[in-house]
Parts: structure tokens; C-alpha cells; sequence
């Protein structure tokens, strides 16, 4: 049990968002062992919400120039969903800004490059140039509990993917543009865009992959009451 105990903690202390990957491909027997882990997530009434869609070739060529086109162009569209609180707290936007500081940090780009920032930004809209590009989708009915049940389920499949020598990168950009993605990928309207997915092996070499960000402590979150 100790030797178990101890992979499982290093795959989650290990695991981080990676946004530079080697272009070796990742085989469709790995991806979808990863998938089929993902799925073994708890959910509520066993309704497994949620749906993961592999975009390749010409639709992923077609999908990244579109959302490219769309930011440069200051495009914005009413997003499926709310994510983050309006307004922002000032504690969660310290963290915000933190985050931030350490991903342009790692890369050099100095706070008032608005165009390098720019850039790098829209690196999240060509899957940060990984061998598979996954979009997370999610029917419109479900509330709440789904979202729970699908988040375990976006979480299981970073951990396995970890556990299987792979890198991933959950990508909350594309939720900016949920029409124009099912547009361009043919998709109905009740599949509400929830975010993208980078998966593939991690360029350990690329300066972006140094980004650490801090959690924060046990006390900010936990409390007992007897």
C-alpha cells in the first residue's frame, strides 16, 4: 500500500496545467484508456453528464482560425454559463492576478506587453499546439449537480492522463465563444460549450512549463465544527 499511496500522491502533486507539448502523437489506445478512467468519476443517479469531443484535422484547423479571428477582432459573445463571480472578491482576484504573474512571469512578458500577452493568450485558442484538442460539452438541461459530476470527470481524465506519462491543459477560453463553436464544428444548440482540453507530452524544455502557482492553505478551507 505504501508504494501505491506514494504514485498516487506524486501524480497529483506532479499534475499542472502544461501549455507546451512535443508534437509526438498520442495513440487512440492510450486516449481512450485515459477516457474510459475519466468516466469511472462518481455521479449522481450514475447520469454520467457531459460529452468529450476529439476536434482533428481540417475542423480543428478551421475552429482554431475562427477563434483566432474572433479575439483579434474583440468579438464577444453571451457565454453558456457564469464561471467567475460578478463582482470579482478582492481575495479570489489576488489570486487571479497571481496566477497570472506566474504564467507571464515564467515567460518573460512584462506586465504592460499588451501584445505579447495577446499572444500568448491566443495560443489557448490553437490548443497550446497539442496532438489532441478535446471539447468539453455538457447538455443545456442539466443544473448544478451536473457540473459537479462533470468536473470530477475533467479531473479524472488529468490524473490519468498523468498516470500514463501524458500533459494536459483545461482550456476555460473557449466557453468565451460557445456559438461560434457550434458553428464551425456542426453542433446543436443544446450542447453548451463548457472548455477546451490540451493533451498530449509535455515539452519539459519550453520556459511556460516552469509556471508554478501556489494553492492555498489547508486553513483557508477547512474548518471543523464540534
Amino acid at each position: 500500500m505504501g508504494d501505491l499511496s506514494e504514485s498516487f500522491h506524486r501524480i497529483v502533486n506532479e499534475r499542472h496545467s502544461v501549455r507546451a507539448f512535443l508534437p509526438d502523437a498520442v495513440s487512440n489506445e492510450v486516449l481512450h484508456q485515459v477516457l474510459q478512467s475519466a468516466r469511472r468519476a462518481p455521479s449522481g443517479a450514475n447520469l454520467q453528464p457531459g460529452a468529450f469531443v476529439q476536434v482533428r484535422g481540417l475542423a480543428r484547423q478551421r475552429l482554431s482560425t475562427d477563434l483566432v479571428v474572433a479575439f483579434r477582432a474583440g468579438a464577444q459573445e453571451e457565454e453558456d454559463y457564469a464561471y467567475f463571480p460578478k463582482p470579482m472578491p478582492s481575495l479570489l482576484r489576488r489570486r487571479q492576478v497571481a496566477a497570472a504573474r506566474a504564467l507571464y512571469g515564467a515567460l518573460g512578458i512584462a506586465r504592460e506587453d499588451r501584445n505579447g500577452r495577446d499572444g500568448q493568450f491566443e495560443r489557448n485558442f490553437r490548443f497550446f499546439d497539442a496532438p489532441v484538442a478535446l471539447l468539453v460539452t455538457i447538455d443545456r438541461d442539466f443544473g448544478s449537480g451536473g457540473y459537479m459530476d462533470l468536473g470530477m470527470s475533467i479531473y479524472g481524465l488529468m490524473l490519468a492522463a498523468k498516470a500514463q506519462g501524458l500533459a494536459t491543459c483545461a482550456i476555460g477560453a473557449l466557453a468565451s465563444y460557445p456559438s461560434l463553436i457550434r458553428r464551425s464544428l456542426g453542433l446543436n444548440d443544446r450542447e453548451t460549450i463548457v472548455c477546451g482540453m490540451a493533451l498530449g507530452y509535455a515539452d519539459d524544455t519550453a520556459p511556460v512549463n516552469a509556471t508554478v502557482t501556489n494553492r492555498c492553505a489547508l486553513d483557508e478551507y477547512f474548518r471543523v465544527i464540534a
